[in-house]
């Protein structure tokens, strides 16, 4: 990345920050104290500020930063940095539900308020939900497309899994080097072959975030060994991306900034 760039990108980032701030300071808060007493006032420009405003400029940052790259990590619902980015598959959505198929992993359920129950009983219970749903992380401004795992034990409190999205490979290969590659808000069409970045990562169960860290590289080592025995992936390599993919602890998660990429097979 040239000097020129480096800086252009640190300003937009700069104004970017300075406009948020004005926002957030200047415009609804001074229009919320206006009409109600500052404690509301200020309790209603937190949540716009935490759920509305501060997520979409998070975004905004990284797609300034990372336009055309493959994204080192996901971003939770307020936009704070997710699970680590460390799996791309090659292949079609049928391809992919086939793959994790083969080697006994289970598709998860929808996360809503049936599925959610169902996973609270199994927590407090410590019962099998071999297809609990996932929380919600977002890439390319979606939610994952779908997302596959393996129990350990026979509790949904410890198991392997990974989320996935879809970027279509016409798209991004008329995107790769533009911010609109970060703005696919469509998933791909089943029969359409697409890239699917994938965050794989290990539940052990619950714990304080600042006191765990998890190795994310062994976790998608774990999972490319699975697909790579059973013939269902080809032509496995490793990519780094460069200087725009974060190398090392993100959210607490060990991540060698390696994205390992295969091509899914038909059996």
């Amino acid at each position: 990345m040239s000097r020129l760039t480096l800086l252009l990108q640190r300003l937009l980032i700069f104004l970017l920050g300075v406009l948020t701030v004005w926002l957030i300071a200047f415009v609804f808060f001074d229009f919320a104290d206006r009409w109600l007493p500052w404690v509301i006032a200020l309790a209603v420009t937190y949540g716009l500020a935490a759920y509305v405003i501060l997520p979409r400029a998070i975004r905004l940052g990284l797609m300034i930063q990372q336009r055309g790259r493959v994204p080192s990590y996901t971003t939770t619902a307020d936009g704070l940095p997710g699970d680590p980015v460390n799996l791309a598959l090659i292949g079609t959505m049928p391809e992919l539900r086939r793959a994790f198929e083969t080697i006994g992993w289970s598709a998860a359920d929808p996360l809503g308020l049936t599925s959610s129950w169902r996973m609270v009983g199994a927590f407090v219970l410590n019962r099998p939900y071999p297809s609990a749903p996932f929380s919600t992380l977002y890439l390319f401004g979606r939610g994952q497309d779908v997302g596959f795992q393996q129990p350990i034990g026979d509790s949904p409190r410890r198991r392997n899994h990974v989320r996935f999205w879809g970027l279509p490979l016409e798209r991004a290969e008329q995107t790769i080097d533009t911010a609109l590659f970060w703005l696919d808000a469509l998933r791909p069409a089943d029969d359409e072959r697409a890239v699917w970045l994938g965050a794989g990562t290990k539940d052990i169960g619950f714990s304080l975030t600042w006191l765990s860290t998890f190795d994310t590289n062994k976790e998608r080592d774990f999972i490319v060994e699975q697909l790579h025995h059973q013939g269902v992936i080809a032509n496995v390599r490793s990519h780094l991306p460069g200087e725009r993919l974060s190398i090392g602890h993100v959210n607490r998660y060990v991540s060698d900034g390696i994205v390992v990429v295969a091509e899914l097979q038909s059996k």
